[in-house]
């Protein structure tokens, strides 16, 4: 087994699998704040700084990125983040679509109702708290448990490839929201209605109403992505 040396000259195990890792999940965090936007291009060699990791961490990331559809390889100029073109947007949401509304089919059972109902009230004193000091501190609050709530609905299939496949659905659909259709003061209200419209039936237990606004929910985002009105 390969080892290297700490400081205090104790031997521990080779800290390459943790470097891929590491290397992998931080694109994946810059791709989903915007770090990496779509259009980018960037080299093996930036990354390596980016990532705060090595080379060979990075190239095994990227080689699973492109697999993923997440970064694609220009010849002599190194590696670019797909552009926001209308089918890249449109099969990211209809991926996440499929994939939330048969979720939410299950969270009755799959979900506890203490954690539904925590879903509501955070957004009812979201709601209250926006309206009496909006800001950018206060959208990005909102980006953030949102996202967090739909990884939860999904997560809570306890199914190892439909997450993953899911996963690479919300970084693509996150790119969009980062370029398109950010969560600010002016737009929270209209979110905090959306998803209220789906989780107030999912408390209740009226679930075909609870998947049907969850679908007008991703379908208005995807309008807004692509330039409609809503």
């Amino acid at each position: 087994m390969n080892i290297v040396q700490d400081d205090s000259s104790k031997p521990k195990r080779n800290s390459g699998e943790l470097l891929r890792r590491l290397a992998y999940e931080r694109i994946e965090k810059f791709l989903n704040i915007g770090r990496l936007r779509p259009g980018q291009v960037v080299s093996q060699r930036e990354l390596v700084v980016m990532t705060d990791t090595t080379l060979g961490a990075v190239r095994e990331a990227v080689s699973r990125l492109e697999a993923e559809g997440l970064l694609q390889t220009l010849p002599q100029r190194g590696l670019m983040v797909p552009s926001l073109d209308i089918s890249f947007v449109r099969d990211a949401y209809q991926l996440r679509r499929m994939i939330e509304i048969e979720a939410l089919r299950n969270a009755k059972d799959n979900i506890p109702a203490s954690q539904r109902e925590g879903w509501v009230n955070w957004h009812k004193d979201f709601r209250a708290r926006i309206g009496q000091n909006p800001g950018e501190d206060m959208a990005g609050e909102m980006q953030a448990y949102d996202w967090q709530m739909h990884d939860d609905i999904v997560g809570s299939m306890h199914n190892a490839l439909i997450n993953n496949v899911y996963r690479v659905a919300a970084i693509k659909t996150r790119m969009v929201v980062q370029s398109l259709i950010r969560v600010t003061p002016y737009n929270a209200d209209r979110v905090v209605d959306e998803h209220m419209a789906f989780l107030e039936p999912l408390l209740d237990g009226d679930i075909q109403a609870a998947c049907d606004a969850l679908g007008r929910h991703i379908d208005n985002s995807l309008n807004l992505a692509l330039g409609r009105a809503v």
